[in-house]
């Protein structure tokens, strides 16, 4: 009770911040119930002058870092807050007043129970800082050599703040999903519980340092991307430490264009590399905006920063390559039809329908010019016509969409005419080509027999443990189940403390009625 007492206050705080700044002043109200009215209305008459919908990113911004990670999950998904809200919440940038440099030392001697002079030669102030964690280079002098890192310290006491945050957003994504049936099909909850994994293991360096390390052995053959190597020696939970890079941040586009470099080839080496990690490996940088991409000296696209990482399993990749080349060459009935067979969409509905719907998404994109189609769009547009086909949200797809739209952003920042499909469907293709064309399943087959055969190997095992069950079961039809001791004492215990709830019960009823004949 006073835990929910709290969510509602600060819930209340945030909601009063958004409403002063006139966020919910252009909401449309017709067609909502009264108990969803009432509150508008008076969020409206709070509003300052000049507040409006474009106040929503400084607003969200002051609500502090959980609310600013909010803001960009919620930006991948117009389909939850429609199209204008997820344009605004874009805007939204990661970052924060730096933390002295005294305290990241702290946190640096207290991990590796060392002084920072025994750790590194050079320690500088930060030179970037975020919600979650800032950044400080270093040089350490080892073997003769010196060589720079990037030294990564967790921002003291942000886990607690955290924690409380993501229990007010819980509390409120409970509450409207319990009492609203389109909230339950767009699945807050999840979109919640997405972002809390997310925060948890970006507030754990090690686990960012084994992305950085499965990202890098992924990428390696990639002549065109790299990943900084991780010190595995001078990392910890707090405390991560990589390869410094030496290179032109993507956010500095005139100092690119100075340098000679081929903006339109690094827009596309950006889209076909982000397309290539998700659909060929199924692991992809999640938080590829210009201050997390570098150009290095030699030519080569670098990235830092692997605390937001998305995954794909093999059925979202296949998805993902279909509907996109599906799209490319047109064919909008195998878009359709990878949609029924992933299961994404219930059954009852025909495949031609769903294919007609398709079309309409997909022909007015082929009749626009190049450097006017979007990719991201294209999949908005997509989960809209999915939801009248009760397509439930898929949230292994989510963190993809919200990764193109930054990818699309920053590659069309360097060449703002772009053709997305050109340079998509080389990866794409030559993906299909691969894993579902002659060759491959010549490969699957081989893999099925493989399969079968150990299948075989394994039957005298699987047989005995069939045996022994079927002779548990009979035991049990003669003589009855016998429960472990421990469950029998937990049976026990539990129907001990019912019986003393019904004793006291009993015994508060009878006082109640003696205290009443005595009056």
């Amino acid at each position: 009770m006073i835990s929910s007492i709290g969510h509602v206050i600060r819930l209340a705080r945030a909601g009063w911040i958004l409403a002063r700044e006139g966020v919910f002043s252009g909401v449309e109200t017709a067609g909502l119930p009264l108990e969803m009215r009432a509150p508008l209305f008076l969020a409206g008459l709070i509003a300052r002058r000049g507040g409006g919908l474009q106040r929503i990113a400084p607003a969200i911004a002051r609500l502090g870092p959980s609310y600013v990670k909010l803001g960009q999950t919620l930006a991948t998904r117009p389909d939850v807050v429609g199209v204008a809200v997820a344009r605004e919440l874009e805007a939204l940038q990661d970052r924060m007043a730096p933390f002295p440099r005294d305290v990241a030392v702290g946190v640096i001697e207290k991990a590796f129970s060392r002084p920072i002079g025994e750790i590194f030669a050079e320690f500088s102030e930060p030179v970037a800082a975020a919600s979650v964690a800032q950044v400080h280079r270093a040089k350490i002098v080892a073997d003769g050599g010196e060589r720079w890192v990037a030294v990564k310290v967790l921002r003291p006491r942000i886990e607690r703040r955290f924690r409380r945050d993501l229990g007010d957003m819980f509390f409120a994504a409970r509450l409207v999903q319990k009492y609203s049936a389109e909230a339950r099909r767009l699945k807050p909850v999840e979109v919640v519980e997405t972002l809390a994994r997310s925060m948890k293991m970006e507030m754990d360096f090690r686990l960012e340092a084994a992305a950085a390390s499965e990202y890098s052995d992924n990428t390696e053959g990639d002549a065109d991307f790299l990943v900084p190597a991780v010190d595995w020696t001078l990392s910890a939970r707090e405390v991560l430490t990589l390869q410094w890079i030496d290179g032109t941040p993507l956010s500095d586009v005139e100092a690119l264009r100075r340098s000679g470099v081929d903006l339109p080839g690094l827009g596309r080496t950006i889209i076909q590399s982000f397309l290539r990690h998700a659909v060929r490996d199924g692991f992809f940088h999640a938080d590829m905006h210009q201050g997390n991409l570098f150009l290095t000296r030699e030519g080569r696209l670098a990235a830092v920063d692997f605390g937001i990482m998305g995954r794909l399993g093999a059925k979202e990749r296949r998805f993902l390559a279909e509907i996109l080349y599906g799209f490319i060459t047109r064919d909008y009935q195998r878009v359709a039809e990878v949609h029924f067979e992933a299961g994404y969409v219930p059954p009852s509905y025909r495949v031609a329908d769903f294919a007609q719907a398709i079309r309409a998404v997909g022909e007015p994109i082929h009749s626009r010019r190049a450097d006017e189609i979007s990719m991201a769009k294209l999949l908005s547009l997509l989960f809209e016509i999915t939801a009248l086909f009760d397509m439930q949200t898929r949230t292994e797809l989510v963190m993809l969409q919200k990764t193109m739209v930054v990818v699309e952003g920053v590659a069309r920042s360097l060449d703002p005419q772009l053709d997305m499909w050109s340079t998509a469907e080389p990866v794409v293709r030559s993906w299909i080509e691969e894993n579902l064309g002659p060759l491959a399943k010549i490969s699957d087959a081989g893999q099925g027999i493989a399969s079968m055969a150990h299948l075989v190997s394994q039957a005298p095992a699987i047989l005995s443990r069939g045996a022994r069950i079927s002779e548990q079961l009979e035991s049990w039809t003669a003589d009855g189940l016998t429960l472990a001791q421990p469950t029998v004492d937990a049976l026990a215990r539990a129907n001990a403390e019912r019986n003393r709830f019904w004793r006291y019960g009993f015994a508060f009823l009878l006082l109640l009625l003696v205290v009443h004949f005595w009056r």
